[in-house]
């Protein structure tokens, strides 16, 4: 049985007790009037009258029991639910002796109350709820853990991300922070007349973003399919088709490597925009920004960890090349070549793979040496085309991409860049990805001859950008590991033992 312990056992028992005289442990005909907030702002006037009570104002709460203390007569208790935590006080003359007696033995720290009563202040000063009538609404099988210590374990936070939100209330906030975030950048885009847009998040080619898909296979069509790298190619067959500014926000599946900045499957909005450039794009994601901390009431000068982020300024805009130089500190002369690019990074002690072509490695030198350093919000521009297979080339230079990433506190936020519409050039770069995943890439993009095709009927001259919703939580909460803003992060399986043994904590 899965409730094997012994305080489980005990609390099963009593769950059977409560049902033998009359009281059902698992109520669903309780109704909550207020919150704990709502009564603690409704009845603060009691605080400041004589005598510091109002029993003519009657409310019913439903809450956990977070603590519990009998005293002879009488009990204190703290109820919690969503909004906060509340006092409340009853007795044997409130609420009957006989229940009362039944209370004192059959519930307990867990278990979820409903109760009826009045304001009043105790004697130390806190508001309180006087209670009239106390029922049970849930009966807690397992116990919660120890009061002082609480739930630690960072693993079994993520992996009971329940339990967290019982024991570590700052945790709902950070995920209400989160429904905020989205709920603001979905009207934020809608008051500028994009349309909301899903597209498959089953593929039959893997493409969109260079990255490992996950694989799974359609029983009924007898074919592989592909979780969803980005949505990027069905968002831009939707403006060949007519729609001129879409955006989705939706999953995306990326079977890699898991670390404080990356989930394989994480949350992204991905918007397109035609008859605008990426300069445009640039613009709409400063003024997104603007938005969103207003909205939230958050400071221009944000704090983020040990560091401050400033957003008080106009976000920078610099060069991919240039950052190497100016930021990163490389020699221009060692960006001449492949080969020099190589021969410095030796003398850096970097180890590279062999065969990097030069956009490659410039890619490599900036993770190196410059991407942490880029505190402040800091568009880096001009990407080099190599690994920009679907931007569009700058007709001036065409080795690089008209291209952009947004990075805040040393990551990247959003990519974003001018939309490729040369059909031609288009399924010229998707056969140099074939050779590239041919020569061991194995996040090069397939061909997609049906994305290419829909090029050929016309994508008008379109700007389309990829915002991470996770980073850009973690980066607003104030949280340093993208596991702190997802409900249910992916977690590295526990054997049977190890298992048990975390259960017992």
């Amino acid at each position: 049985m899965i409730f094997d312990t012994p305080y489980e056992l005990q609390r099963i028992q009593k769950a059977d007790t409560l049902r033998s005289i009359g009281k059902n442990p698992y109520q669903h005909n309780l109704t909550k009037e207020t919150s704990t907030a709502e009564f603690l702002k409704a009845y603060a006037y009691v605080a400041k009258n004589e005598p510091q009570r109002d029993e003519s104002k009657e409310t019913t709460l439903i809450g956990r029991i977070k603590f519990l203390r009998h005293m002879g007569k009488a009990a204190f208790a703290k109820i919690e639910d969503e909004d906060g935590i509340l006092q409340i006080y009853f007795s044997k003359e409130s609420i009957g002796a006989d229940w009362f007696d039944n209370v004192k033995k059959l519930i307990e720290v867990g278990d979820i109350i409903c109760v009826k009563g009045f304001p009043f202040v105790t004697k130390t000063g806190e508001l309180s709820l006087h209670v009239n009538t106390l029922e049970l609404a849930t009966k807690s099988i397992t116990p919660l853990p120890e009061k002082f210590h609480g739930l630690t374990d960072i693993e079994q936070r993520y992996r009971k991300r329940y339990l967290d939100m019982i024991m570590n209330p700052s945790v709902k906030e950070t995920f209400k922070l989160r429904s905020k975030i989205v709920s603001t950048i979905r009207h934020f885009f809608e008051e500028r007349s994009f349309l909301e847009v899903e597209t498959p998040m089953m593929h039959p080619i893997a493409g969109g973003a260079n990255a490992k898909p996950f694989v799974t296979y359609h029983n009924a069509l007898g074919v592989d399919r592909y979780l969803r790298i980005a949505p990027e190619l069905y968002l831009k067959r939707l403006v060949v088709g007519g729609f001129e500014a879409v955006f989705e926000i939706n999953r995306n599946f990326r079977n890699e490597g898991m670390d404080q900045t990356h989930n394989p499957e994480f949350t992204m909005i991905e918007f397109y925009w035609a008859y605008h450039t990426y300069h445009d794009l640039m613009k709409l994601t400063e003024e997104m920004f603007n938005v969103l901390l207003k909205k939230l009431n958050l400071p221009l000068k944000l704090p983020y960890g040990a560091i401050e982020i400033d957003f008080s300024k106009e976000f920078r805009k610099i060069s991919f090349k240039d950052a190497l130089i100016q930021i990163g500190g490389v020699p221009q002369e060692a960006l001449k070549s492949a080969a020099s690019i190589y021969d410095y990074l030796h003398t850096k002690g970097e180890a590279v793979k062999d065969g990097m072509n030069i956009g490659q490695l410039y890619e490599e030198l900036f993770d190196l040496f410059v991407e942490e350093k880029l505190i402040d919000p800091t568009f880096i521009i001009d990407y080099p085309i190599q690994i920009s297979p679907l931007a569009r080339r700058n007709e001036e230079n065409p080795d690089i991409a008209e291209r952009f990433e947004l990075f805040i506190a040393g990551r990247e936020v959003a990519n974003g860049f001018n939309e490729l519409n040369d059909p031609i050039d288009q399924y010229n770069r998707f056969k140099a990805q074939i050779d590239a995943k041919n020569a061991g890439d194995d996040e090069a993009h397939e061909m997609d001859e049906d994305f290419v095709r829909a090029l050929g009927y016309g994508l008008p001259p379109t700007a389309g950008e990829g915002l991470g919703i996770d980073r850009l939580t973690m980066l607003l909460a104030n949280e340093s590991s993208i596991r702190d803003v997802i409900l249910f992060p992916a977690m590295k399986p526990l054997n049977d033992e190890t298992n048990k043994q975390k259960d017992e904590l």
